[in-house]
């Protein structure tokens, strides 16, 4: 409107009278030629690479679903799609960062369930809501956590597990991959539901608190499957229970947390999100492809192995999930006196 506005006052102003009669023309083919660019801009999306921001190091399970997917989204898109690790403080700089982009479509955030947990232990302290300011793109995958406990605990089942660290109370180390993510939190519900007390030891995401678990520095951790199952396939640590309320296919002699403690649940799960105001046309040509590639079969078999389901779903269906997620976390925790601390 300011441009239009513009246009005629400078019409006004170098035009003769006689000229002025085709003003209202100029303007009208001026601003078809302006609807024209945007159009095109929108249909040549990307036309550079595209960035996306995770808010977790190399090797953990957030890092390996997005770069499963931004392998498909350089062949469909035809551009690089850069995969950017800003760990720190359970995904939250890496969220603001995307936040704070501009809303073009060339910088992707992922959305995890950590986000759901900070928006609600960390509401107070966050200087943003990741609902109202990010856009739904997309969701990518869904699955379980793993209780894995380095194989000097003597321990094979939940049950035994819980007996031990009662009698060894502040004396058992739980990694996490840090403070308010989804680890650390189903640990702490472990810890409530359980009544055993853990020593919390946070790091900077999970490939490095795997690490000191095979190497022995913590003794258990509750971890995305996708993160820990080559770790249990090949003996280095040892897997206790899976954290969704019923097995999963993929260690299907390993019992759920809940058959021990009922009502224990906790998932992991990742998607994609944009800055608030980025074009409707190029969210939907990102879900559009995203979700062509949650449906191949080359994909489904990869999360598969990695003990993950796809979520297909609509920018808004996945918002929805989002939100659900987040009212689900804040219950429980409210419930269970889980603490982030």
């Amino acid at each position: 409107m300011r441009l239009t506005a513009a246009l005629r006052l400078a019409a006004r102003l170098s035009l003769p009278r006689a000229a002025w009669a085709f003003a209202p023309l100029v303007l009208g083919l001026a601003g078809c030629a302006i609807a024209g660019i945007g159009q095109a801009s929108a249909q040549d999306y990307p036309s550079r690479p595209v960035r996306w921001i995770i808010g977790f190091p190399p090797g953990g399970s957030t890092d390996t679903v997005v770069r499963i997917m931004s392998e498909w989204l350089q062949t469909r898109l035809g551009q690089s799609v850069l995969v950017e690790n800003k760990s720190g403080a359970a995904s939250n700089i890496a969220t603001e960062a995307v936040i704070n982009a501009s809303p073009d479509g060339y910088t992707l955030a992922a959305v995890t369930s950590a986000n759901a947990i900070n928006a609600t232990t960390n509401k107070r302290t966050l200087t943003f809501d990741f609902l109202n300011q990010l856009a739904p793109v997309a969701g990518l995958a869904q699955g379980p956590s793993v209780m894995v406990v380095h194989p000097s605990v003597p321990a094979n089942t939940v049950a035994e597990f819980i007996a031990y660290a009662k009698a060894n109370p502040g004396k058992i180390n739980m990694g996490t991959p840090g403070v308010g993510t989804t680890g650390h939190m189903a640990g702490e519900l472990f810890k409530a539901m359980a009544g055993v007390d853990l020593v919390h030891v946070p790091y900077r995401g999970s490939a490095p608190a795997v690490t000191d678990l095979i190497g022995g520095q913590v003794q258990v951790m509750f971890d995305a499957m996708i993160s820990t199952l080559p770790q249990v396939q090949s003996g280095k640590i040892r897997a206790l229970a899976v954290t969704t309320a019923t097995r999963s296919a993929m260690l299907p002699d390993v019992p759920a947390i809940a058959e021990t403690v009922p009502g224990y649940e906790a998932i992991i799960w990742y998607g994609v999100g944009v800055p608030r105001g980025t074009p409707a046309d190029v969210v939907a040509k990102l879900n559009r492809e995203i979700n062509a590639g949650l449906a191949s079969t080359k994909m489904r078999s990869q999360l598969s192995e990695l003990g993950s389901t796809p979520i297909v779903a609509s920018p808004g269906e996945f918002w929805t999930f989002a939100r659900s997620e987040t009212e689900k976390w804040e219950k429980v925790i409210r419930q269970s006196g889980a603490k982030t601390e």
